[in-house]
């Protein structure tokens, strides 16, 4: 089989401005400020690629920057020098057997003699999480197991470091070679490393500035050796991360890919997915997460306080603004934000980065299922994140938190609303855990005027800019509450009015949960949560009609 080098071969999809082109490793480097996205089949592809290929080159290469002002500095070029360049060439031209995919002895990310006792392979779908294998059969999978996918070396490139990231937990092929194999299999595997986390990844305009937001400051004493560095056999070990290098190019897995040649050139059909290193725990200084504290009862001196903190299935990411933005500690909810994050706050405190630069936060997760052993959801989101808001001494921090509670706090107001009409005709309320309660439809309507409203705060320094932003949010939330509130008492008969009767302790009798009361109550709980727009109609007769023009026009200083 002819040889498939990672650095020169065209594999990686780059989109630069209207185009999208393939380009190898080292083209995909040289034309890093040109980049605006790298495109991927499924969104924790990206992740992946940047942690296991990406940043471990620059970042082996280059070093990282030693304080903030040379992280600046080399942000603030936009794109590699020429002598970074040659330094990255040279190594790339160091390392060049180790990066080719199919290489007889050292194939990229692979043992190249890895097999199993009785010589057999599985589909290449194993490689891919929404392909149907075995126990992992996703509901939309449109093949079977006995229809492997031909992959170009290309995307089996994508997958194998995807593998390594993301894979399933559970019973794995035992390889030849490995002597914690039990009648042909090995058992206990944890999911790959990023499995175990909620991924947060700080985005730039293009790929350089993404890779240079994800670059850590000051680390040289902590950055260890990448996996194609040194030797790997089929035998596996249960360690710790010696340095990010090691944890971004972690070894969960041992596989090997097996190409064969077609018509359309070398195409990859069977795999041997065997096994891998398992981390002894996720190291608090892990970058590309938000961490929770762990519970007191349960510390030791060999686990770490901290652990980190997963992303909720069907819960957008600003709702989750409280963990992001935690950049002090915050000894009520134990939550800590990403080392990146909070570097890139200290930027800002040096006035190192401009607080109008336009960032954004990307979040990556997947949801196993029956023991980890079958991927049921992948989770991702992407927001623009007002680089002020991460300084917690600002206006913009303190808007941005107070905006994301009262979203739930509506969300629950209106759930308890609901309630109260279920109770009203003899219902129970709608359980949390079952149908789709009011309070979601009022955060789906929330969702978009949140991202704007993020969007549009970037930059804002005029306090009366900022009030104006915070009283029309409101409007428009309250607006958008009443909105779901109408379709709540649509859905309940008119016998609502009076309640129902109910016997109290002492044995007389009550009218319960009368549609006056309960909307009285709600009218409240609206006010108590939205005190500005609350003022604001005390003091202003709202208008008839074009209310939502209104509540839009005060939006206005928040507009993209």
């Amino acid at each position: 089989m002819s040889e498939f080098s990672l650095i020169t071969q065209p594999w990686l999809r780059a989109r630069l401005d209207a185009r999208v082109e393939l380009l190898g490793l080292a083209d995909a480097l040289a034309r890093a400020g040109e980049i605006t996205e790298i495109v991927v089949d499924l969104p924790t592809q990206f992740p992946a690629l940047l942690r296991h290929v990406l940043l471990p080159v620059v970042v082996d290469a280059l070093g990282a920057p030693a304080d903030r002002r040379t992280w600046a500095r080399r942000f603030d070029r936009g794109a590699f020098t020429e002598d970074e360049l040659e330094k990255i060439d040279a190594y790339l031209h160091k390392y060049r057997e180790r990066f080719d995919l199919f290489h007889p002895e050292t194939p990229f990310g692979q043992v190249a003699d890895l097999r199993t006792a009785r010589g057999e392979t599985k589909g290449s779908g194993v490689l891919i999480a929404t392909q149907a294998t075995g126990n992992n059969v996703p509901l939309f999978s449109s093949r079977t197991e006995a229809d492997p996918p031909a992959l170009t070396p290309g995307e089996a490139a994508l997958w194998l470091v995807h593998a390594h990231c993301w894979d399933t937990a559970a019973i794995k092929t035992g390889a030849v070679g490995d002597p914690q194999v039990k009648s042909g299999k090995t058992t206990g595997n944890p999911t790959g490393p990023l499995g175990q986390l909620g991924v947060v990844l700080p985005i730039g305009r293009t790929l350089y500035e993404t890779l240079l937001l994800n670059t850590p400051i000051g680390v040289q004493g902590r950055l260890g050796a990448p996996q194609w560095t040194r030797h790997i056999g089929p035998q596996w070990e249960t360690r710790t991360a010696q340095g990010l290098l090691d944890l971004w190019t972690w070894q969960s897995r041992r596989i090997r890919l097996i190409p064969e040649q077609t018509a359309d050139g070398p195409r990859v059909t069977q795999v041997i997915l065997a096994a891998g290193d398992r981390i002894a725990e996720t190291p608090d200084w892990e970058p590309h997460t938000a961490w929770k504290a762990a519970n007191p009862a349960k510390r030791t001196a060999k686990r770490t306080p901290l652990r980190p903190l997963r992303h909720t299935p069907g819960k957008a990411i600003w709702r989750g603004m409280n963990a992001l933005l935690a950049v002090e500690a915050d000894d009520t909810a134990g939550l800590r934000t990403s080392e990146l994050l909070d570097q890139i706050s200290g930027l800002m405190a040096d006035e190192l980065i401009d607080e109008r630069y336009p960032l954004r936060a990307e979040t990556f997760g997947m949801v196993y299922g029956n023991q980890s052993a079958i991927v049921e959801d992948v989770l991702h989101d992407l927001i623009p994140l007002p680089i002020a808001a991460l300084r917690a001494d600002t206006e913009i921090h303190s808007f941005v938190l107070e905006a994301t509670e009262q979203a739930e706090q509506l969300a629950q107001a209106v759930n308890r609303l609901s309630a109260d009409l279920r109770r009203a005709v003899g219902l129970d309320p709608i359980p949390w855990d079952k149908g789709q309660r009011p309070g979601e439809r009022l955060l789906h309507l929330l969702d978009p005027v949140v991202r704007r409203l993020l969007h549009g705060l970037r930059g804002v320094t005029d306090p009366q800019a900022l009030d104006r932003a915070r009283l029309g949010w409101e409007l428009t939330a309250r607006r958008l509450a009443l909105q779901v509130a109408d379709s709540v008492h649509a859905a309940v008969p008119e016998s609502v009015f009076a309640g129902r009767e109910v016997r109290k302790p002492d044995g007389t009798k009550e009218a319960a949960y009368p549609l006056g009361v309960a909307e009285d109550a709600f009218r409240r709980r609206l006010n108590l949560i939205l005190p500005r727009a609350a003022e604001y109609r005390r003091q202003n007769t709202p208008p008839s009609t074009g209310e939502e023009t209104h509540d839009q026009a005060l939006l206005e200083p928040c507009r993209p």
